[in-house]
């Protein structure tokens, strides 16, 4: 599947071509989400370096879609973002235009007509030193916290996290503008030839370079729960989580970014170490923008035994380990 939300909005003009240009000297853009990369959010999707009908991303990897503008932020689930996650400022600057009102719903509830001319849903414009500029996107209903003509600091809360907008899962959108141009903070400079990949200088600070440092494949979600389940459930959140009544034990994973001709394999072990479910899946026949795999055991006539499940799971491409994540779980 491939999440498209055109995040170019109508809060400033809708630029589509990247520029090749040189990073401002100053500011550097600071981490623009309150949650951990590779713990509590993950990168969906990068900027789009192809000028053409393909869709690269800086490294010259799949983890992005035709045109798209900016950087994905996702949260693992809708359950996080009812808890909220803050939208930060990522450097100083004085905010330009905002826009709140538009509902958290799902494009695929509410289809792509019903979000025209409000693709970003709620969200704000901040302008920085030296022509710069960032658009935050997807924000929550009535979360926002400052208005046009705000002086704002980096790290500033901005609002929360939302579902608003043309996007079918919570997570901020955020687009870089050089001048008015949209530029990629990974690689500003770094042109648009096609195997041009991660050249030139970011944008961002150390700290917030080392959080969104890149991966081709990620997993965002993975646990235990109590019976099959489908991506809709997973994406609402609040699974049942596993226990020693549970009718039956399901290890879940749900992985980011996997690559045509990948293999999944997820393996189920009880507390001695025996295999009580396991599933190899067929190579996948594409990219895919995220997957969802699980195995499960039925509940024993004579109940779980007491002790400490785990999980495996790998991800294969051409023989070599790509992705894994261990697990587990006691009951």
């Amino acid at each position: 599947m491939t999440f498209r939300h055109f995040a170019p909005l109508a809060l400033v003009p809708s630029i589509t071509a990247l520029a090749a240009l040189s990073p401002p000297a100053s500011p550097r853009l600071a981490l623009p989400i309150a949650c951990a990369p590779g713990r509590t959010c993950e990168i969906q999707n990068y900027v789009d370096r192809d000028p053409g009908p393909g869709a690269k991303d800086y490294r010259c990897g799949s983890r992005t879609y035709q045109a798209h503008s900016g950087l994905d932020i996702r949260l693992p689930d809708m359950a996080v973002q009812r808890a909220g996650v803050d939208v930060l400022a990522a450097a100083d600057g004085k905010v330009l235009r905002v826009r709140d009102g538009v509902a958290d719903i799902s494009v695929r509830d509410v289809g792509a007509t019903a979000v025209k001319d409000q693709e970003c849903g709620n969200g704000l414009v901040i302008e920085h030193a030296g022509g710069l500029s960032t658009q935050y996107c997807h924000m929550a209903k009535g979360s926002l916290k400052v208005r046009p003509g705000d002086l704002v600091k980096t790290g500033t809360p901005l609002g929360r996290v939302g579902l608003s907008g043309n996007t079918e899962y919570p997570h901020l959108h955020i687009t870089v503008r050089q001048d008015n141009v949209v530029i990629d903070p990974f690689a500003p400079d770094a042109g648009v030839a096609p195997n041009q990949c991660s050249a030139g200088e970011d944008l961002w600070r150390p700290e917030a370079r080392a959080a969104l440092a890149y991966k081709d494949r990620v997993v965002l979600n993975a646990g235990f729960t109590t019976s099959a389940l489908t991506m809709a459930q997973l994406e609402t959140g609040g699974l049942a989580r596993a226990n020693v009544a549970a009718p039956a034990l399901v290890v879940y994973v749900r992985a980011l970014g996997l690559q045509a001709q990948d293999v999944q394999l997820l393996t189920l072990l009880d507390p001695a170490g025996k295999v009580l479910a396991t599933s190899a899946a067929e190579p996948l026949s594409r990219d895919q923008a995220q997957r969802l795999f699980f195995v499960g055991k039925p509940r024993p006539a004579a109940g779980w035994p007491r002790g400490r499940y785990t999980a495996a799971y790998t991800v294969k491409h051409g023989g070599k380990v790509v992705l894994k994540r261990s697990l587990e779980v006691t009951l």
